[in-house]
């Protein structure tokens, strides 16, 4: 067992107070780390600390090219400990060696890749005026940004914010989710080794309710970056709201995913299997709601329930597993209640729908799938952020489309099919951030990621993420040689 301080101005501190909080290994439901607890007066010093080192010090004064250099050597850093934190990570949240390994840490670390390339590519541009004046814009960092991240995948979406605003100049306070600090921690151990300034880095763990809430409202905090569920994003846009500070927000989903009868079915089945089942369908964007037409309906449900019975449930460190354990008991009991939600509401359970005995002792659950659902069932309308899969027959694109769009979310969506014309007809009618076609669940950095509707607003990843993390000053130049005359006085 391990444990951790907080992370402030370059230094390991305990809380103030001197509380700590356990972090769980969902695998085994035992202590994985012991990991200090921050309170309102550690965010405190923690914003000022983010405040000292982006007003002065070598990191204000530091040029954009050395900027980006400095963050790709901490790239090739990363590299090498990209095994261990896999592992680290594994132990802290569940998902599966595989997906931290070969998925989560390659996406995180290509972010930071991909945003070092940009650092001293931030650019204003020159307006057309008239010739007695120059007039052009400035684009500067916002200034200490706070950054509340969630239990997921924690280094990946830790980056996704950390890159940006720190390729754009600013400075960062880091709150990580309660379930899952560890490996958080463990990475900014290699920015602090390969020579990132003191204070430009901060985190400090701890719940909502105090230290996030903290963050959101503290008056020296110049913009907040949030993922996360969206009961918790509107409470962060309240506290920000305090202050009027800028807030940028990834929120819940309830993708829809539509396979069409001229779709290529054994394709459609193994995307729309990862696009529910990957990470233990605890990801914003599963495709949740799977929508299949009524010509291959029964051949599609054959195929896509054999091989969901299939998936090997166990320890997410063995390397033959693809479901590991769900990442708290909360959230068990959460996806335990939505099944029999689902069963009083008249849904058909097909397979799964209980808690995973023979996988351990930790908090695993069974694939589960939900047939002669309707649009209206809670299971069909409400973010279950599980392993849970509702299944919903339609007649034709118009069927397809009311059905799809009928959600408070909007943040991704799915279509399989061999018909060109009609992917790009489905792509222009589906309300979403992202709309997959003969494919799911896909991420690059230079591709922007956000949602619409209650999935929250603002773009992560790609350039349009540089967007967020810097303000547009305009500036005027009279290049006149007699002044302002207002009115010929």
């Amino acid at each position: 067992m391990k444990h951790y301080k907080l992370f402030i101005d370059g230094k390991w501190v305990d809380a103030l107070s001197g509380k700590t909080f356990e972090s769980l290994n969902p695998a085994t439901g035992e202590v994985n780390a012991v990991v200090a607890e921050a309170g309102r007066e550690d965010v405190d010093l923690a914003v000022k600390a983010a405040r000292k080192a982006f007003e002065s010090g070598p990191w204000a004064d530091m040029a954009p090219g050395d900027r980006g250099r400095l963050l790709y050597k901490v790239a090739q850093a990363l590299w090498d400990k990209a095994d261990m934190l896999a592992e680290v990570e594994t132990r802290d949240n569940g998902l599966p060696i595989n997906e931290t390994k070969f998925i989560a840490m390659p996406a995180m670390i290509d972010v930071l890749e991909f945003y070092a390339g940009l650092a001293n590519k931030v650019q204003g541009s020159t307006l057309a005026s008239p010739n007695n004046r120059f007039n052009y814009t400035l684009k500067e960092p916002v200034g200490v940004v706070g950054a509340i991240v969630p239990w997921n995948f924690p280094l990946m979406l830790t980056m996704w914010k950390l890159a940006p605003a720190l390729a754009t100049g600013n400075t960062i306070v880091i709150k990580p989710a309660e379930q899952t600090p560890v490996s958080i921690l463990e990475m900014v151990k290699i920015f602090q080794k390969v020579g990132i300034p003191d204070g430009v880095i901060n985190v400090v763990p701890g719940f909502g309710r105090t230290a996030g809430d903290a963050l959101s409202s503290h008056q020296d905090v110049d913009k907040i970056t949030f993922t996360g569920s969206t009961n918790t994003g509107r409470l962060i846009m309240q506290a920000a709201s305090k202050n009027l500070k800028p807030v940028s927000l990834e929120l819940g989903g309830k993708s829809p995913n539509i396979v069409f009868d001229d779709a290529n079915i054994e394709n459609a089945v193994n995307g729309s299997m990862f696009g529910i089942f990957f990470a233990q369908g605890q990801v914003c964007a599963s495709g949740t709601r799977l929508f299949v037409q009524e010509g291959i309906y029964d051949k599609f449900m054959d195929s896509f329930v054999k091989k969901a019975q299939s998936i090997r449930v166990g320890n997410p460190l063995d390397q033959t597993t693809q479901m590991g354990p769900q990442v708290s008991l909360q959230q068990l009991e959460k996806i335990q209640q939505y099944v029999s939600l689902g069963i009083e509401e008249g849904a058909n359970l097909v397979i799964g729908g209980e808690r995973n005995k023979d996988a351990g002792n930790g908090y695993f659950f069974t694939p589960t799938v939900f047939e002669d659902v309707t649009n209206e069932m809670t299971i069909a309308r409400e973010e279950i952020f599980g392993p849970v899969l509702s299944v919903i027959r339609f007649k034709d694109e118009e069927d397809a489309l009311r059905k799809a769009n009928d959600t408070l979310y909007g943040l991704a969506s799915g279509l399989w099919t061999n018909d060109l014309k009609r992917a790009h007809r489905m792509t222009r009618g589906l309300k979403a951030g992202t709309v997959y076609v003969n494919t799911f669940s896909m991420l690059d950095s230079a591709a922007p990621f956000g949602g619409r509707k209650q999935s929250g607003f603002g773009r992560e990843l790609g350039i349009q993420a540089m967007d967020m993390y810097t303000e547009t000053k305009n500036v005027w130049i009279d290049l006149s040689e007699e002044g302002l005359n207002w009115y010929g006085v």
